[in-house]
Order: structure tokens, then sequence, then C-alpha cells
């Protein structure tokens, strides 16, 4: 690989969009804040419209609530993904960092897909949801593929292999192949493959890769900040994680609700154990307890998930409908990802390792907002709620996103480049 080119940095503080392409994280970064809130506004709209039948919105060219979970787990999360993963991959492996032409057509993909697919779930254009996902499709791809170059120069080099690096292309490479069952339905309309493929972006890709950069991460930097923490992280681990989730979305794809519980309970064991042992003993600053705080609705999510699953074998009601879902969604994922994006954002921009207030913001009103969307399901007026969850989402991302997308376009404060 060539060295990448440097961009002039101004010694100044203005604002230079030039610098978005500086970096994987920054451009991605960037889209991914930017998707942040462009997904949860439609959301929002659509259920504020729907609770209330203002009738602001045309005919919906998709049922909604299909479209918002691929728009949340193929289009919102992936661009962090992809710009964390293009940014370390190199550095793991101990290899140049990646060109801007290897990340730059991969945000591109993935905010003009997202941007098609929510214009035309807006304004009832079925024909823009079906070129965005072919956008998101194309850029996710080709994220792939450069991905696959940097573990291939790992092997030509004699290096590796490096576990975690094939973990993450593994969820990524499923992405993938999610994507195309979206596609297929789109060509067939056969609800199965949407099915398929909000199943496989929740268990075959998102869990895997944040517990496999939690597993390789989150020891390390405990390691360098508490007083005598001792990192745990075999790599057993991974593999088992790896058996325990395919085995829930097998389950899950034969509709085996009812026998859920017997891998969703020692899910949730297995997060417990991970999380007592990673649990930091000795004082530690804010921006490591986010982590391990984020991390623990992933036990939680799989107690609901256990619970919700027993209770459908013995009576046939399945309580909580999508509340265990949304401990994952809201509580897990959106946690983690204020808590592992505001690290990289401090630390790759020059600013000190500690949260700052829009990240605590955020971060605190997540928790809360988790709490109300699972509720929900069980509370009267449960529209009413969801909506509220969706609105409060969006204030506790707004003043994140924007402190966040001022970093990524401007220089480094420590003038190095990056």
């Amino acid at each position: 690989m060539l060295p990448r080119m440097s961009l002039p940095l101004s010694r100044t503080t203005s604002l230079d969009p030039r610098l978005l392409a500086a970096a994987p994280h920054r451009w991605l970064f960037f889209v991914g804040a930017i998707n942040v809130l462009l997904a949860m506004a439609w959301w929002a709209l659509w259920l504020v419209d729907a609770r209330w039948q203002l009738g602001w919105l045309p005919e919906a060219p998709l049922f909604a609530g299909w479209v918002h979970a691929i728009v949340m787990q193929y289009q919102l999360l992936p661009p962090f993904m992809f710009g964390f993963l293009l940014t370390v991959f190199p550095r793991w492996m101990g290899l140049p960092e990646l060109q801007r032409w290897h990340y730059v057509p991969v945000g591109a993909g993935l905010f003009g897909g997202q941007v098609a697919v929510i214009a035309g779930m807006l304004f009832g254009l079925p024909a823009w949801v079906q070129i965005g996902l072919f956008m998101t499709t194309a850029g996710w791809a080709y994220g792939l593929a450069q991905l696959l170059r940097v573990l291939v120069a790992e092997h030509r080099a004699g290096k590796g292999p490096t576990w975690h690096a094939w973990s993450c292309f593994a969820a990524m490479s499923l992405g993938l192949v999610g994507l195309a069952c979206v596609l297929a339905f789109l060509h067939n309309d056969n609800a199965w493959w949407m099915f398929v493929a909000i199943k496989l972006g929740t268990f075959g890709l998102l869990l895997p890769v944040f517990f496999t950069v939690a597993h390789r991460m989150f020891p390390f930097f405990a390691g360098n900040v508490v007083a005598g923490y001792t990192p745990w992280r075999p790599m057993w681990l991974l593999a088992a994680a790896w058996l325990l989730l395919l085995a829930h979305l097998l389950l899950e794809l034969t509709h085996a609700y009812a026998a859920l519980f017997w891998v969703d309970i020692p899910l949730a064991l297995f997060f417990t154990c991970i999380l007592l042992h990673w649990w930091p003993r000795e004082a530690a600053p804010g921006l490591l307890w986010v982590l391990f705080i984020g991390f623990s609705w992933l036990p939680l999510a799989f107690g609901l998930y256990a619970m919700q699953s027993g209770v459908y074998a013995a009576t046939g009601e399945f309580l909580l409908g999508r509340g265990p879902a949304h401990a994952l969604y809201i509580g897990f994922f959106g946690s983690l990802l204020v808590a592992m994006v505001t690290r990289v954002t401090q630390g790759h921009s020059g600013r000190p390792l500690a949260m700052p207030n829009a990240g605590w913001f955020a971060f605190i009103v997540l928790q809360a907002v988790a709490v109300v969307r699972v509720l929900a399901e069980v509370m009267p007026d449960a529209g009413l709620w969801q909506a509220l969850a969706a609105i409060s989402w969006l204030l506790a991302f707004l003043p994140w996103v924007l402190r966040s997308a001022n970093i990524y376009l401007r220089p480094r404060i420590d003038q190095r480049p990056g």
C-alpha cells in the first residue's frame, strides 16, 4: 500500500470540509452522525403521524417497521463500524494506513443510500427506496473488499491471523448477505427474505461486531487507566459467543420461539460473567465507565429474551413484544455507540480522553430512552410512548452529533495529520 496522501492542515481552527477525507474515521463517523439524526427524524415523524392520525405522510411504499429495522441495522450503525474497522485493521496488523480512495466510496454509498431510502419513504417513491438499498449494498461491498485487502496483505506479510479482524470481517460479510436478502425481497415480494435480513442484522452482524470490538478493546482500555487491572480476554470467548449467537439466530429463523430460552439463558449468564470479569474494581475515568455500563445492557437484553421465551412456552403469550430487541438496539448498541465513538473522536482529534458534556448528556438520556422503549410494550397507549422515545433519541443525540461533526471538520488540535 502507498503511504497516505496528507492534506495540508490549516493552523487555524476554521472549518475545512476537505479534512473529512483525511482519515477513515473522520468521513465515516461524519456520515454516521448525520445518519443518526436523519433516520430517527423520519421514524419519529412516522410514529407521531401514526399515533395521532395526522395524515402528514403519503402511503409508504414498504411497511415502515421493516424499513426502520433495515435503516437502523444496515445504514445508521454501519458507517461507524466501517470507520472504526478501516482505521484499526491496518493498526492491528502493523500495516500502512489506508488511502482515501479505500474509504470515501464506502461512506458515499452508505450516506447516499440512507438519504434515498428515507426520501422514498417520506414521499412515497418506491424507486428511491430501491435505489437507496442498491447504493448501500454497493458501498458495503466496496468496504468489505477493502477489509479483505488488509487481511490478504497480513497473510502475505507472514503475520497473523488476527482473529478479532477475521471475526469482524465474518460479521460484516453476513451483513452483505442480509442486504442481499433485502434486495431479494424487493425483487419477489416474499416477506421471508425481509425477516431473514432483520434477524441476520441483529444476531449475525451487529452483535458479533460489537462484542468482538469490546473483547479486544475494553480490557485494553481498562488496563491502561485502572491501577492493578488485569485484562481478561481469552480467545475462546469469541468462539463461544459466535456459537451461541448463531444458535439463537437459527431458532429465530425457524420460529422456534418457545425454545429460545435454552440459548438465551446461557447467553445472559455468559455475558454477565464477562461483565463481572471486566468490571473495574478501582477508580476509573468516566469514559471507561460508560463502556461497561453500556455493555451491561447485553446480559439484561438476553435475560429479557429468555423470560419472553419461557412465558411463551408456558402460556403462548408473547410478553414484552419488541422490548428485548430495543434493550439491545437502544441500551446496548446506542450506549456503546456514544461511548466508543466519543473515545475514538477524542483520541484521534488530539483531545484528552475524557467524556465531554455532550457525550454525558447523550449517554444518560439514552439510558432513560431504552427503559421507556422497553416498557412501552406493556404500557397503555404504546404508540404514545414509542413516539416519545423516538423524539427523546433525537434530543439525546443532537448536541453530540453537532459537537462530533464540528470536530471532524476541523484540524486536530495537536496539529498532527489524520
